[in-house]
């Protein structure tokens, strides 16, 4: 029996060599539409599938393969005589290598697509022929990817049944993360669909296999939602050693911080918590204030600037060992620089744009969670002052400073600052007044004098005792989310040390 190829395929990378593997093998070449046309001019033998279903193309080329004709060959299990005799007494023949790829419509959101547009792009034949073709795969091989035509090449005319089954799979894979795409992208692009649906779906790219995750017997692997500019999913690694785990997830706590400001910037991260941020008139300044905050936390860190890196302040990083400086570009010179690094990863982000909405998710036993990325701002016109004091305007330069590196603190978070620099962190414990005091001590110990400093927290204070090692520790201005039962308290105890106190109403939790 004549063994049938049926191909259809938006990506014709490599089609046309897979192709001729296909006739020297014997194989009756099918294929729809442009593909027919890619392959009748490349001068292969091949039959349009309307020749095959007795059916024309419809609708604008939307029908084209949907028919019995062709679902019946993919289908029919060989090893069932009334599936056969049913094809025999059509005359329809088996369908044996499935061929095909979707519409681009992952191509279409990056490129920003209307609603209408996107919806033109869903591609309805082609899945059906890859779960028709994945279903049947004890009989049916099915090639979604064009990576897979050599493997397939190799062993045909018979295909051994773990590759077939291996082929399915990722034909299932990747018409779910088709279907997810097609659902967060219509979602994306407006229609007014449900914010929280009944169910949720994510889509993936797998972009890098890791050596392990947060510890060495622990797998883990980078997978790529969409292509948002200036993410790590589209930053360009010029050198350096692979990321590890702990590097994307540090990375991704420096890129956010740093898209809180419009100044020159810098923000050292270890361990998913700034050791050091801070901001000047160059990249050069905020570089040498971050670092002074805690030099020594600072070592093994990861740096993120949101100015193209000069080569003075890639001489300013070298000579301290750092796993990876992300910016927007680097200078030739700067470059040149940092080559000296072999292991140093320099990331290239493109232009730095402020931290858009989106969703998080993080998984827990037994499912994920999904809340919105947390974007929220304060506008120095919408907060409370709450004490006698009032803050001039350098005190609001100091405050919202602080508010912006607190949010990216791992809870319960304290900053210690001047106007434009990290001078005491007190991250993750589980005492809001502990991690008052572990800022305290810790910009004492790199000899940063908190008198006159400002103090960020990112929850409410649920006692005075915060306020009392505050003012201790020298802090002029305190900001804070407010909302406390003690919040007369709080606010007393400010007025009794002169502080100067603001609320927001805003809190910045970060687990």
């Amino acid at each position: 029996m004549t063994r049938r190829a049926l191909l259809s395929v938006t990506d014709k990378t490599g089609l046309t060599g897979f192709a001729r593997s296909l006739t020297s093998l014997g194989f009756d070449l099918v294929a729809s539409g442009g593909t027919f046309r890619h392959l009748s001019d490349a001068g292969l033998a091949v039959r349009e599938v309307s020749e095959v279903t007795g059916a024309p193309e419809i609708l604008g080329g939307r029908v084209k393969t949907l028919h019995p004709a062709i679902h019946g060959g993919i289908l029919a299990r060989r090893d069932s005589d009334d599936h056969m005799e049913t094809l025999q007494a059509q005359g329809w023949a088996p369908v044996d290598v499935v061929v095909c790829n979707l519409y681009a419509f992952e191509r279409k959101v990056a490129e920003g697509a209307d609603f209408a547009t996107l919806v033109e792009n869903i591609d309805i034949g082609g899945v059906a022929l890859l779960r028709a073709a994945a279903k049947n795969h004890a009989h049916v091989t099915v090639i979604c990817d064009p990576e897979d035509y050599g493997r397939v090449a190799e062993q045909l005319p018979e295909v051994s049944a773990d590759l077939r089954r291996a082929l399915a799979l990722k034909a299932f894979r990747h018409t779910a993360h088709y279907d997810a795409t097609i659902a967060a992208g219509l979602a994306a692009a407006g229609g007014g669909l449900t914010e929280w649906p009944e169910s949720f779906t994510m889509a993936g790219t797998l972009r890098q296999p890791m050596r392990y995750g947060e510890n060495p017997h622990q797998g883990a692997a980078f997978y790529v939602c969409g292509a948002e500019p200036c993410s790590l999913a589209t930053a360009e690694q010029l050198q350096g050693k692979e990321l590890s785990y702990n590097n994307l997830l540090d990375a991704d706590g420096a890129l956010g911080l740093i898209r809180e400001f419009d100044e020159p910037a810098c923000a050292i991260i270890k361990h998913s918590n700034p050791c050091g941020c801070a901001i000047g008139a160059t990249l050069e300044e905020a570089h040498a204030l971050a670092r002074a905050c805690d030099p020594v936390s600072a070592f093994g860190g990861i740096i993120a600037v949101n100015r193209p890196v000069s080569k003075a302040l890639a001489e300013a990083i070298a000579p301290h060992f750092t796993e990876v400086v992300l910016a927007p570009d680097f200078t030739e010179d700067a470059r040149a620089v940092f080559a000296q690094k072999k292991n140093l990863r320099l990331l290239r982000l493109g232009a730095v744009t402020p931290n858009p909405p989106g969703r998080v998710v993080r998984g827990i036993a037994g499912g994920f969670l999904v809340q919105d990325f947390d974007t929220g701002r304060v506008d120095p016109q919408q907060v409370h002052v709450v004490t006698k004091a009032q803050p001039t305007e350098a005190d609001w330069r100091g405050l919202l400073f602080a508010w912006k590196v607190v949010k990216w603190v791992k809870s319960n978070a304290i900053v210690y600052t001047s106007a434009e620099a990290t001078l005491g962190i007190g991250a993750g414990q589980m005492s809001r007044v502990d991690s008052a005091k572990i800022g305290a001590t810790k910009a004492a110990e790199h000899g940063h004098d908190l008198r006159g400093s400002y103090l960020g927290s990112d929850a409410f204070f649920p006692f005075r005792d915060g306020i009392d090692a505050a003012a201790k520790a020298g802090v002029r201005a305190v900001i804070q989310p407010g909302g406390s039962v003690r919040d007369d308290e709080v606010v007393a105890a400010a007025d009794e040390h002169g502080l100067v106190m603001v609320f927001t109403g805003m809190r910045h939790f970060r687990h």
